[in-house]
């Protein structure tokens, strides 16, 4: 692809350095790459294609890394990245030894905090901007906000906390949800008005000759200024950001990118903290994303050419599953109900939402008012089902604890994208639901193949349980190795080996396929092994107990943080109960994971099969050299 203008793009100094003519053309460059480039590798396409001027703009302007830009969601800095001269990464973006697809400081000093999650950035560029003034830095601290941040809680507990502060500036982004009704030519005349330094002059030198009139000057300083304030806000419809202590401008065309420079300059002459609205279209240049932009937000590898339809989940996958079979259990139960926080494609309940309108309430990006809404549901008589990624749910533990677990109401947690997850790194892993949810005391299940998932999502639904659940599912398909069992309907079944073997391997989800392939190279070895499925994970049954405890060696294996694990957990049990065998335990025992595929994840956590054996295999040599001595 001929892109000699990013090319020549080594950093942010290079950007400026640019003609205005040049600009444009590099955000043609910019665009084509990202849209060739991410079709190709995966990754996070519409909202990147939409943030490509705006980010443009900043690095023209700002300093970095003097000037902090701080993203919410990291998903919009790909344009950020090919400025700061990571261009040649994106051919392994997300990939293992790879760049990031988010903000990583360990990457770049121009990456100022990582940032996968949503709804942080201006907490955190609030907290960045203090530090500047109390060490006396100069500089400003941009937090670059979309829309969908402004659905969650997060956002509004920093706004209420901005203070005076002169070196902040937010940023919102805005390519889908209209916060300001009146978008016309007054609107964006009195904002370029307000935004030159004429304006801010004027206003600044008829406010100090009132002031000096004799008796009537402040009286009519009062009056002009309030009348300023009304047609302001008549225009701008923009009293909230007013109230909480912002400098408002906008809205601006977020394409302009020659017009974006022009204000962002004017303005940072001034004191902040400053707000300015910039709207957007998500998926700018690829007419695919524009009319799909939900389905565009992440794509695959080898996307290229392939235009989804918005309303289908993949077909074969455990989230479609889910959704499905959801429909089905509430077409016979009309106090049944689906919640989840802005994932309603991701996690199956487009089928909900069109089924069942009045029972699907997806809260946006708010999941701790997800669950505690869940809980007000739940203790009027209605069986709310939340739906959402692990790594999210996490989120809103308090409200797992206080809100649903101290007066037991029925709430069932649908954890989509539970354990490992490729690509999105150290920010998206599904590994800590069982250890928190455990220590909460909710009872886990974890389905393997689509029958359980089907036959367990029933049960707990059903009035046969009462409390909370939960019920985790990976991200993706069924293995065929593991599709092959069905559903029994036990907590377990012991899927291999005979019953004269002394050693078992056990496990739960997604990792009892590398626990069968690992039996299969003991077997072939000469150990004599089971292998067994758990599917009710938490807590442990007296029967599942009593035959574990028959084993003389017990490897668990899980794709869960090792810490409060299921497998320290049981560990501990069998230690209670005088079991004095060899328990070897593998886990996650890192908390920072690296952009990979979960192939290599396990292998690098020693959760593949042949790490698995190997383990085994040691603990076996060990045993026999202690017997002979």
């Amino acid at each position: 692809m001929n892109t000699p203008l990013l090319d020549s793009i080594k950093g942010p100094e290079d950007v400026k350095r640019l003609r205005e003519e040049q600009v444009t053309a590099l955000c043609g460059e910019i665009r084509r790459f990202l849209v060739d480039s991410v079709l190709r590798t995966g990754g996070h396409l519409a909202s990147n294609l939409g943030a490509v001027e705006l980010t443009v703009a900043l690095h023209r302007v700002l300093h970095s890394p003097q000037d902090k830009i701080v993203f919410d969601v990291g998903h919009q800095c790909y344009t950020h990245k090919l400025l700061t001269g990571r261009k040649a990464g994106f051919s392994r973006l997300r990939q293992k030894d790879g760049i990031s697809g988010f903000p990583n400081p360990r990457e770049s000093e121009h990456d100022v905090f990582v940032a996968g999650h949503g709804n942080t950035a201006l907490s955190l560029a609030i907290g960045m901007a203090w530090a500047k003034k109390l060490k006396q830095e100069p500089g400003w601290v941009v937090a670059v906000i979309g829309d969908g941040a402004f659905t969650g809680g997060m956002v509004y507990e920093g706004m209420n906390n901005i203070a005076s502060l002169d070196n902040l500036m937010v940023i919102l982004n805005d390519n889908g949800m209209s916060i300001s009704k009146n978008v016309g030519a007054m609107a964006r005349y009195l904002t370029h008005l307000r935004a030159s330094p004429g304006y801010f002059r004027a206003n600044r030198h008829l406010s100090g000759a009132l002031s000096r009139v004799p008796l009537v000057g402040e009286p009519l300083h009062r009056f002009f200024s309030r009348i300023k304030t009304i047609v302001r806000r008549a225009m701008y419809n923009s009293t909230m950001f007013e109230n909480m202590g912002f400098q408002y401008l906008g809205p601006l065309d977020g394409h302009k990118v020659l017009e974006l420079e022009q204000i962002l300059r004017n303005i940072t002459v001034r004191s902040g903290p400053l707000f300015l609205h910039v709207v957007t279209t998500k998926g700018k240049g690829y007419l695919p994303a524009e009319e799909n932009p939900g389905e565009f937000h992440g794509v695959s590898a080898g996307s290229k050419g392939f235009v989804p339809d918005p309303e289908v989940s993949a077909p074969a996958s455990f989230s479609t599953v889910f959704g499905k079979a959801l429909c089905e259990a509430a077409a016979a139960d009309r106090k049944l109900c689906a919640v989840t926080a802005a994932m309603k494609y991701g996690t199956g309940l487009q089928f909900f939402g069109h089924a069942f309108r009045e029972r699907f309430f997806d809260v946006g990006m708010a999941e701790q008012h997800a669950v505690t809404f869940a809980a007000g549901l739940a203790s009027q008589g209605m069986t709310p089902v939340v739906a959402i990624y692990s790594t999210f749910l996490q989120r809103a533990y308090d409200q797992i604890i206080h809100d649903v677990c101290l007066l037991g109401v029925k709430v069932i947690f649908a954890i989509d994208r539970a354990g490992l997850v490729p690509a999105d790194g150290e920010t998206h892993q599904g590994v800590y639901d069982p250890a928190f949810l455990s220590e909460a005391g909710v009872p886990i299940y974890s389905p393997s193949n689509y029958d359980e998932l089907r036959y367990w999502l029933v049960r707990l639904t059903g009035p046969e349980h009462t409390g909370p659940q939960a019920i985790r599912y990976p991200r993706g398909g069924e293995a065929k190795a593991l599709a092959q069992y069905g559903c029994t309907g036990r907590a377990y079944d012991f899927l291999t080996g005979s019953e004269a073997a002394d050693t078992v391997l056990a496990g739960y989800g997604g990792e009892v396929e590398d626990l069968l392939a690992a039996g299969r190279l003991l077997e072939a070895g000469g150990i004599r092994c089971r292998v067994c499925k758990l599917v009710k994970i938490f807590p442990f049954t007296d029967e599942f107990l009593h035959e574990i405890e028959q084993f003389k060696t017990v490897l668990f294996a899980e794709e869960c943080v090792e810490a409060g694990s299921i497998g320290q957990l049981l560990a501990a049990r069998l230690a209670r109960d005088g079991w004095r065998g060899v328990f070897l335990h593998r886990a996650v025992d890192r908390a920072k994971l690296t952009h990979a595929t979960v192939p290599e994840l396990k292998e690098i956590l020693g959760l593949d099969a042949e790490s698995l054996a190997a383990a085994v295999r040691k603990a076996a040599e060990r045993n026999e050299k202690e017997s002979t001595r």
